[in-house]
């Protein structure tokens, strides 16, 4: 299983002979088909197939097939690294290799969200000499400050060299930029960017193999979190990092803070709050916590009298060593945040994910090149990529830690975890013989509404909190209105007799914007579900907390989601 958190990505490499076909569809307008009194949410192709309805009878669609050496699924850290190493060892080795990646945002960096706090360990191997090609890592971390919070007091909590909170040595970045950076080097050494273009669909050769990718549909009708800030320069300390775990979130709540000083040339705080999504209370609300959280007298003191500028959420993988899944197929390798190389306690995943993909660039390099290699499958398979990782820090540093997360399903929860943390990551460093077990899915967490006490959250005062729509306003999310929405449902009629009746609709609470609502019916009496498809800022919640795993999320059309500058 997959353990997430979201706080306030499916890289793949596919190697050799892939084929990448873009599907370009006619326009076409309709009205609902069915005759259910259910009232029809979902359009989407995948689960209302077009070879079984009668209006693409006689359809024609325009379809264009290239290939490549490598196709990359994903232009972030892991994708570009991998694409950057593959490149180098081409040219070292003078092959002829085409690299390409495919991107769903609009411009390299546009889907990227993080704090973010950058351990530097994978970025020297990848690019020694990042320092003078001008990588956008202006902020050393110089001060680091972790504390418990009650509702009204600040424990400050010692942070000891070798801890997971220790950051000195890293880079406050904004993650966004540093992408961007990464593509521009991707590019001066040759690989082939395709930012606005959605990977869909797996593609197979007949023996099963991975073939390549299909990116998504254009042209189809519409019926077929951190922050930024700009706070007092007075109150500005740049290279200060400050975490944070408790109040507002009771003791069996995992979750925490972080806000970092930047560099950027003015004072800029980037600030969050993360929440695991194995919480049981339905009534919770990931983005109103946050606004509560920022009422803390010492977070407010920093914020007040300046402006917050960006807004965005996502969804992290948080299950570590015990839940990363199978990496290699035939055809293709995972890399990145997918398979959940991220160090939890650390809150860091990004130097893990560029050197999972470096990895994977060095061990296909190596069979794609080799004349006398003889395949059993049409797609290469690669075993020697999961070696590589075995062999690698990256397997090190997340077995270490590999028991601090789970630790926290105690009866005395955070305080129960903070001293195993204490007591056996400090002595052992991860090598207590036993391996702790997480508590099963996330969505199968939620206890039913009638079992839990209602939240009261504050209103927003508009000046240190704020309301959800106001907020995703600024993280410059946009779809094509026309479009079969693609937040799709298995069966419609779920939401209201299963999620809404059980649960009193957690969607619309967890969800960070506000992408789902329950509205009364145009006639009758009751409520259904409406899915405002528009403001969904990618961060892929609702396809892991939804207790009827009923929501599944597929990729828009090419260019849409959110727009974050740097974030």
């Amino acid at each position: 299983h997959v353990n997430g958190l979201i706080k306030l990505l499916l890289p793949m490499v596919a190697t050799i002979h892939v084929l990448n076909c873009r599907f370009i569809g006619l326009l076409v307008y309709s009205t609902r088909w069915s005759s259910s009194t259910v009232p029809r949410i979902t359009t989407h192709y995948t689960v209302y197939p077009r070879d079984k309805d009668p209006r693409w009878e006689g359809m024609e669609m325009e379809r264009f097939a290239d290939e490549a050496d490598v196709v990359i699924v994903g232009g972030g850290p892991a994708g570009l690294s991998a694409a950057i190493r593959l490149k180098q060892l081409a040219n070292q080795h003078e092959k002829e290799l085409r690299v390409c990646v495919v991107e769903k945002a609009s411009q390299i960096g546009a889907h990227t969200l993080s704090g973010a706090c950058l351990e530097p360990t994978a970025l020297n191997e990848l690019i020694p000499d990042w320092k003078e090609r001008g990588a956008p890592l202006n902020t050393p971390v110089t001060e680091d400050k972790f504390a418990i919070l009650t509702e009204k007091y600040r424990i400050p909590v010692p942070i000891l060299p070798g801890l997971p909170m220790n950051n000195h040595g890293n880079y406050l970045v904004r993650l966004g930029h540093f992408v961007r950076w990464l593509g521009e080097q991707a590019e001066e050494l040759g690989v082939e960017l395709y930012p606005g273009y959605a990977a869909a669909e797996v593609l197979f050769h007949e023996d099963g193999s991975v073939k390549g990718i299909a990116t998504n549909d254009v042209g189809i009708g519409k019926d077929g979190s951190p922050k930024l800030w700009v706070i007092d320069e007075k109150k500005w300390r740049p290279g200060r990092t400050e975490h944070s775990v408790g109040w507002p979130l009771n003791r069996n709540t995992y979750g925490g803070s972080f806000l970092y000083h930047l560099n950027e040339g003015e004072p800029l705080v980037a600030l969050g709050f993360v929440v695991g999504l194995d919480y049981t209370n339905p009534y919770l609300s990931p983005f109103r916590e946050f606004q509560r959280w920022k009422h803390h007298p010492s977070i407010m003191s920093t914020l007040e009298g300046g402006n917050r500028i960006a807004y965005g959420a996502r969804a992290l993988n948080e299950g570590g060593f015990q839940s990363i899944p199978k990496l290699t197929f035939p055809g293709g390798m995972l890399i990145g945040c997918s398979p959940g190389f991220m160090n939890v306690p650390k809150i860091k995943g990004t130097h893990t994910a560029m050197k999972s993909g470096m990895l994977a660039a060095e061990t296909a390099f190596s069979k794609i090149t080799d004349e006398n290699l003889q395949s059993e499958t049409a797609g290469l398979y690669i075993p020697e990529y999961k070696e590589a990782l075995e062999k690698s820090w990256i397997w090190k540093e997340l077995y270490a830690v590999r028991n601090i997360r789970p630790s926290f399903h105690n009866y005395f929860g955070l305080y129960g975890g903070m001293l195993y943390t204490g007591i056996f990551y400090w002595f052992l460093r991860g090598k207590e013989p036993w391996t702790l077990k997480h508590n099963g899915l996330d969505s199968a967490q939620l206890k039913p509404a009638k079992d839990c006490a209602p939240i009261e959250y504050p209103k927003p005062d508009g000046k240190i909190s704020f309301d959800l729509l106001s907020s995703v306003a600024l993280s410059g999310t946009n779809h094509e209105h026309d479009q079969p929405p693609h937040l799709t449902l298995k069966d419609d009629s779920v939401p209201v007799a299963q999620n809404l009746a059980v649960y009193d609709g957690p969607e619309q609470r967890f969800c960070p914007a506000g992408v789902y609502e329950y509205v009364p019916l145009e006639t009758g009496d009751g409520m259904r579900l409406q899915i405002n498809a528009q403001n969904c800022v990618h961060c892929k919640t609702c396809d892991i907390k939804d207790p009827s795993q009923n929501i599944n999320w597929v990729v828009p059309e090419g260019s849409g989601g959110p727009a974050y500058n740097g974030m």
